[in-house]
């Protein structure tokens, strides 16, 4: 990975990031992002092919349009061919082909092109908040010395499609298509819709305008909610981003507000690491409150599936929440659950949510309980990746995301009320603990770290799990491993030493690590590469899933992923209570001060701003409530923080 911007085809404008493409020798050049809505998501590649035109296809998804057979992939989704594409004329004649100068993005994505005819073309393009459509405004400026008659071909473009819920229909709609006699300097209008339905029902007319504007505000909205104020524009840059891809992930489904992954076949779904493990603790500092609806949502979905047999629980909840996927068998879904539903509930500060969740919780617990080998580790059939690589009876994500669950589940059932089952979890975390140092700690490839599972001798790129939940008996070791060439790639931690696979959640799972195991000068050269790579690189903005598997999709939790290496990373944020946490504050040497400001949070809202003083030590101030609780640090030194009730 490269650790300078040598490499940076994008840079950084006043709202977002721009790609200037006549400053750019390294053509042609696609890429693709993906932008949600309530009712839809798009997923839009552009670029610039050979011949400096442009390109532009529309991929469009509803994931409420259900097809047959109704699966985790059966979201109705149509990929809009070049006949449905409405073409623009200027005096009667078809415009020649848009060469596109600039395209940027800010959770809208701009494009604007020439032609030869003297004409410039803006293409905005967004979801719609709650409509199922994508929506694209094409703005056309007359360039030229004379008047020109602009007008956009009428589309008739409709295809149909078959599902559980009746026929489909797949549209492409032109408003106001002219023609509109347009003065130099002066502008046309036209507003395209790329709209799903059933075709017994009509959708009303789309208001461009609106529409526009409410994107506009979810993106303003999420900018002052949890503000990351640092030295480096490019991390907060990103952490903008990754606020906006986690929390825009939200589907209006029969159930109510689901968060999903997304990336073309993941919708309407629920999954035990992506939206319990992954987004839910983020969600819990955000302050938004779909997305806290959604993930208690998720969590719900489960509890009907927590029975007195103690079978399994579920890998995901898929089509709406009315049916289940469970291909991978027992993939540690119960400690991802337990690990994730009791952050998630301590962070809130609500107790009401906390009693909610406490049954599940302490089901969870049992469960891992209950899988416990006579090693002490907690077996399961698989990990995350679901068989992908090998995991033997019992791996290491299994385990660790466990002892998570029980130490966090100790602190929410001491708030609780709950005494013995506080000091249960409280031993059940020690045990295992000591079980994963027993059982998993060895030699692997030289280096004093983990192994994934037993017989394992390759490196893996989950040995950073332990250390991001403060495990640090073999840290030395494990971060020489990670940072080796023999895991250590341009795109961060390869899932296996000396392979080219991929998966971002385990680097964002490891740079969060280095920052807990306080080696912030490392974390943060890698981190602050990372960023660069994936904000202004080739393949922009956000987090991915992974390579070659999927391309890189931009999948939405891996987002959430992103935000917590600063929250609970760089402020080093755990919670401890309903109405308190720990927070050990990591401030690059090279920053006089970082801030976390809009937290919403342990009840309530409060801001942190971290900086150092003449001694050397860390200065934590934290403001809630109208008042300041200030903490001088050591280097490493966590702070107790409690908020009055």
């Amino acid at each position: 990975m490269s650790e300078t911007t040598d490499n940076a085809r994008w840079r950084l404008d006043e709202s977002g990031i721009r790609w200037e493409i006549g400053a750019d020798s390294r053509l042609p050049h696609d890429d693709q992002l993906e932008m949600s809505g309530r009712s839809v998501s798009a997923i839009v590649r552009y670029g610039v092919d050979e011949a400096g035109e442009l390109l532009l296809a529309r991929q469009v998804v509803w994931p409420m349009l259900r097809t047959i057979p109704n699966n985790t992939h059966a979201s109705l989704m149509h990929e809009y061919p070049e006949e449905a594409i409405p073409r623009f004329k200027a005096d009667g004649r078809l415009l020649s082909p848009e060469r596109p100068r600039i395209v940027a993005f800010n959770g809208l994505l701009e494009i604007e092109s020439e032609t030869a005819e003297g004409l410039t073309v803006r293409r905005l393009l967004f979801p719609a908040s709650e409509s199922p459509a994508l929506l694209e405004t094409v703005t056309i400026t007359n360039g030229t010395s004379r008047s020109v008659v602009l007008e956009a071909e009428p589309s008739g473009y409709s295809r149909r499609g078959r599902g559980v819920g009746g026929i489909y229909a797949m549209e492409a709609v032109v408003d106001a298509s002219g023609p509109v006699h347009v003065q130099p300097g002066e502008s046309a209008e036209f507003r395209l819709s790329y709209v799903g339905r059933r075709w017994s029902e009509r959708l009303g007319d789309i208001d461009h305008a609106e529409e526009e504007s409410r994107r506009r505000e979810q993106i303003g909205t999420l900018r002052d909610k949890l503000r990351f104020d640092s030295p480096d524009p490019v991390l907060g840059r990103m952490f903008e981003f990754a606020k906006l891809r986690a929390s825009e992930s939200l589907f209006r489904t029969k159930y109510g507000l689901l968060h999903s992954p997304g990336g073309g076949h993941y919708y309407a779904a629920v999954w035990t690491n992506d939206q319990i493990e992954y987004a839910a603790p983020f969600f819990a500092y955000l302050g938004d409150a779909p997305a806290i609806e959604a993930s208690l949502n998720a969590f719900r979905l489960y509890m009907p599936f927590m029975g007195p047999d103690n079978a399994p629980i579920p890998s995901s909840v898929i089509s709406e929440g009315i049916d289940i996927w469970e291909g991978a068998g027992d993939r540690g879904d119960a400690a991802m659950y337990a690990y994730g539903a009791s952050k998630f509930a301590l962070a809130t500060g609500s107790r009401e949510i906390a009693e909610e969740l406490w049954s599940a919780i302490s089901w969870c617990l049992d469960y891992c309980r209950s899988r416990l080998t006579p090693e002490g580790v907690v077996a399961s059939d698989s990990d995350e990746l679901e068989g992908r690589f090998p995991t033997g009876s019992a791996n290491l994500s299994t385990s660790a995301l466990a002892f998570g669950g029980f130490h966090y589940a100790s602190a929410l059932a001491r708030e609780l009320g709950f005494p013995e089952e506080a000091e249960a979890a409280a031993k059940s975390a020690a045990e295992l603990r000591e079980a994963i140092e027993a059982y998993f700690g060895a030699e692997v490839e030289g280096f004093r770290t983990y192994r994934y599972y037993e017989g394992n001798d390759v490196l893996r790129s989950w040995i950073g799990l332990p250390l991001s939940l403060g495990i640090t008996e073999r840290k030395d070791g494990t971060i020489a491993a990670m940072l080796s060439p023999r895991l250590w790639t341009e795109d961060g931690l390869a899932t296996q030493a000396g392979d080219t696979v991929f998966w971002d959640r385990s680097t964002l799972y490891g740079l969060r690590a280095l920052f807990v195991a306080g080696e912030t000068g490392k974390a943060l050269d890698k981190w602050s590469a990372y960023s660069k790579r994936r904000l202004l690189g080739d393949h922009v903005p956000y987090a991915v899933e992974a390579y070659p598997e999927g391309n890189q999709r931009h999948l939405s939790a891996e987002s959430a992923l992103y935000g917590r290496i600063v929250t609970e990373g760089l402020f080093g944020i755990s919670p401890t209570g309903l109405a308190s946490f720990s927070c050990a504050p990591r401030l690059p040497e090279s920053w006089p001060s970082m801030a976390l400001s809009g937290i919403e949070a342990f009840g309530r809202s409060f801001d942190l701003r971290v900086s150092r003083s003449e001694d050397g030590n860390v200065l934590l101030t934290v403001s809630a409530d109208g008042r300041e609780q200030a903490y001088s640090l050591r280097n490493g030194e966590a702070a107790e923080v409690r908020f009055e009730s």
